[in-house]
């Protein structure tokens, strides 16, 4: 059964950073590609960053320049370094996983506010 837990949301000020994780078991990590979305209240979950099992990278505009997405195949570990943050970076943050097979898992989401 494959499993993803996200961390290291928390409240940050605005033009702070913070660093998300996203944590995988059941599943071949290292083939994996993984993304983040995220969701503002009253509003849809929108695409954010995603890492392919070759880690190439891909990001919304809203986010590009601000954001990094790594992976650390040895930890079954993918993270989203943020800097630069702004109030409208504020939203719940998921990790979505596609295995080897296509087949896609989403984790619980973890909270990201930016507020002075």
């Amino acid at each position: 059964q494959v499993q993803l837990v996200e961390s290291g949301g928390d409240l940050v000020q605005p033009g702070g950073p913070l660093r998300l994780s996203c944590t995988a078991s059941g599943t071949i990590f290292r083939l994996s590609t993984i993304q983040w979305y995220r969701q503002a209240p009253g509003n849809q979950r929108d695409f954010v960053a995603s890492i392919t099992s070759a880690s190439t990278t891909n990001y919304a505009d809203s986010v590009k320049g601000r954001f990094k997405i790594s992976r650390d195949n040895a930890r079954n570990t993918v993270y989203l370094q943020m800097n630069s943050l702004k109030p409208e970076d504020t939203a719940v943050y998921y990790c979505k996983l596609f295995d080897y097979q296509g087949r896609a898992y989403w984790g619980q989401g973890t909270q990201v506010t930016v507020s002075p």
